[in-house]
């Protein structure tokens, strides 16, 4: 490991020698692959130096240690006591960071939630949890763009799709797709029974052209005009969009927008998400065949996470993590829950590779 690392770090000066190359100055794209790799070897070349400073200090608390000076000797077993900690957290965290990058966390997300069981009260949640997500990407100062919506008779959303944009979303999203149940006292309910509904959720990386080649020979498209909220200028012209991808059967729908074109543009955006994912899938399944290994199956019939209004209690079932703060994790306050489900993955992942060395 430390091999690599060190290598990482001769890697870093030596680009940092070629950013101040006034050849490589010049030319604006080789400047900008360059300071790119540069910067992205930044972080892990930082916490290997400060791993190699708190080696060192540790060697020279060491030395200390064995002075017949008793003074010294106690003040440098007082250092190693700090000092020891501190590098095995350092070497925790460089164990982490060259773990295998998803090549996916960088991008936009798509997110879409359905109602599952429960009827209304699964549209109503739908529009909960949409406002939670709403919430959180205020925090991370994302922006959010609905890309299609089906209203429910009783306010709720029976489906919404939507597009999530900003830095590293689907490094802090992708663990939310899944099957959401939420346990309650529905509004309509007059013995005050606790009702279970469920609600799914999908979070598919936003797929560039260069990830999924669509031919439009593959596609149809067909126009219709657009229901439900909008004004009458979008219910009485052709304005929405269906696309159906021949060769898989994917059909993807949108009639938010007036313009015939932007929801061409949005319905495409989605398309090539969801294709996308599906070869994904395939990569992952070969992959966890090959390997005979795999953390769960990936399916989205799987219950994920429980949400318990009566008890004020949310429990993810995956990790077996239970918090009682349920009202504030649907004001989107689910950075604790996040963490908790990357540093798992974290876990899983080092095992494995322990496994395999």
């Amino acid at each position: 490991m430390f091999d690599r690392l060190q290598q990482m770090e001769d890697r870093y000066i030596d680009l940092g020698n070629q950013m101040a190359d006034s050849a490589v100055q010049s030319d604006r794209e080789a400047m900008h692959k360059i300071s790119k790799a540069h910067r992205d070897l930044e972080e892990v070349v930082e916490e290997f130096r400060k791993y190699k400073q708190l080696k060192q200090s540790i060697e020279d608390a060491t030395l200390m240690a064995s002075e017949p000076d008793a003074d010294l000797a106690a003040m440098a077993a007082e250092e190693l006591a700090e000092l020891t900690p501190r590098l095995e957290a350092a070497e925790a965290a460089l164990k982490v960071m060259l773990l295998p990058k998803d090549p996916n966390d960088e991008k936009n997300v798509i997110v879409e939630i359905r109602a599952g069981t429960g009827g209304d009260e699964a549209s109503l949640f739908v529009a909960e949890v949409f406002r939670m997500y709403q919430r959180f990407a205020e925090q991370h100062r994302w922006k959010i763009d609905v890309l299609s919506e089906s209203e429910s008779s009783v306010g709720g959303l029976k489906e919404i799709i939507f597009l999530v944009e900003g830095t590293r979303v689907y490094s802090q999203m992708k663990f939310e797709s899944g099957v959401h149940r939420v346990q309650r006292v529905p509004a309509t309910e007059t013995q005050g029974r606790v009702h279970t509904s469920a609600i799914t959720v999908a979070v598919l990386p936003e797929a560039e052209e260069v990830d999924v080649k669509v031919e439009m020979k593959d596609l149809r498209i067909d126009t219709f005009c657009s229901s439900g909220p909008g004004g009458q200028s979008v219910n009485t012209t052709y304005s929405a969009i269906r696309i159906t991808h021949i060769p898989t059967n994917t059909v993807v729908s949108c009639q938010d927008e007036k313009s015939q074109i932007k929801n061409r543009e949005k319905a495409m955006r989605v398309l090539r998400s969801r294709l996308y994912e599906v070869e994904m899938q395939k990569q992952h399944d070969a992959l966890a065949k090959e390997r005979k290994q795999q953390v769960g199956t990936g399916d989205r019939s799987e219950k994920i996470r429980t949400y318990n209004f009566p008890q004020n209690r949310l429990t993810d079932h995956r990790i077996g993590l239970t918090l009682h703060q349920l009202d504030l994790i649907m004001e989107g306050r689910l950075q604790s829950i996040v963490d908790a489900l990357i540093a798992d993955d974290q876990d899983q992942k080092l095992k494995a590779e322990a496994n395999a060395a």
